[in-house]
């Protein structure tokens, strides 16, 4: 089993950016499908940005394509979500989660292994 532990959320304002962190211990990502999801108040948990056949294929939200990229560093089996041009309405938790299969959803349901989440919190 897989373990996630999520960093580098915070508050910010508007325009501002911020790295997200997800490291893996227990095994690696290996070629297995990652993604980022997020819980704002009051909403579902909704699809960010996801990598699938390890890292070769990467995925995201209409809402945030153009301003946040997913990428990984295999030698520290971390999986990252930089954040640009941030705002309000990204306001949520943010959660990585991975698959045991390399094939692309933007589903919770489809995803195993969840860590525990980093808050993000932007300002107008």
């Amino acid at each position: 089993q897989v373990q996630l532990v999520e960093s580098g959320g915070g508050l910010v304002q508007a325009g501002d950016s911020l790295r997200l962190s997800c490291a893996a211990s227990g095994r690696t990502f290996g070629n297995n499908a990652v993604g980022w999801f997020r819980r704002a108040p009051g909403k579902e948990r909704e699809f960010v940005a996801a990598f699938s056949r390890s890292g070769g294929i990467t995925y995201y939200a209409d809402s945030v394509k153009g301003r946040f990229t997913i990428s990984r560093d295999n030698a520290k089996n971390t999986v990252y979500l930089q954040m640009d041009s941030l705002k309000p309405e990204d306001t949520a938790v943010y959660y990585c989660a991975t698959r045991t299969v390399p094939y692309y959803s933007n589903l919770p349901s489809d995803f195993g292994s969840w860590g525990q989440g980093t808050q993000v919190t932007v300002s107008s």
